[in-house]
């Protein structure tokens, strides 16, 4: 099966039950809300070849946690297409770099998260680790700012000022191993 379209105006989502089993899908621009169904989606933390973790700032024009940082980025495979397909996708789309050694880390991440204005993030998101070989070209449509850090600095940060990231990045960096 092909995967959906996946421009923004009609980009769809995959709808989940409670149990995680597919129930539909909705598009992606007005999915989310202040009552955002359960939806699967994925998250990816992009390290360099020195150990280093990419966290970018999402941008300001973003619908949810706008101006918040985060992991490197996340995205919503489309009906039809594998999440290792999506990351691929979006790896290119938001951070304009392709990602290498990709592993899953976290695979039953589930967060449901609402934002300063009420917009709420409801997701189930598998958690993926990834190897990028040179700095990031992002969309300035997805990413404001990025910074390599250095993944015990970044924990310490996220401790001291959890408001500054995106939530499901400070569950993310909780759930994580130590030392991955």
């Amino acid at each position: 099966m092909a995967p959906a379209d996946t421009t923004e105006a009609t980009e769809l989502v995959l709808l989940l039950d409670d149990e995680g089993k597919p129930i539909g899908t909705a598009p992606k621009a007005t999915v989310h809300t202040t009552d955002t169904p359960l939806h699967f989606a994925f998250s990816c933390h992009v390290f360099s070849p020195q150990g280093r973790l990419l966290v970018t700032r999402r941008a300001l024009t973003k619908d949810t946690f706008a101006g918040v940082w985060t992991n490197a980025f996340c995205g919503h495979p489309a009906p039809g297409e594998t999440a290792l397909d999506a990351l691929a996708r979006r790896a290119e789309a938001e951070l304009g770099i392709p990602v290498r050694d990709v592993e899953l880390v976290l695979p039953h991440f589930r967060y449901r998260a609402a934002d300063a204005a009420g917009i709420v993030e409801n997701e189930i998101c598998p958690v993926f680790r990834a190897v990028v070989d040179r700095d990031p070209a992002p969309s300035r449509d997805e990413v404001a700012e990025w910074v390599w850090a250095e993944p015990m600095s970044l924990r310490m940060a996220v401790a001291a000022a959890p408001f500054a990231f995106s939530p499901w990045f400070a569950l993310q960096l909780a759930a994580w191993p130590a030392g991955r």
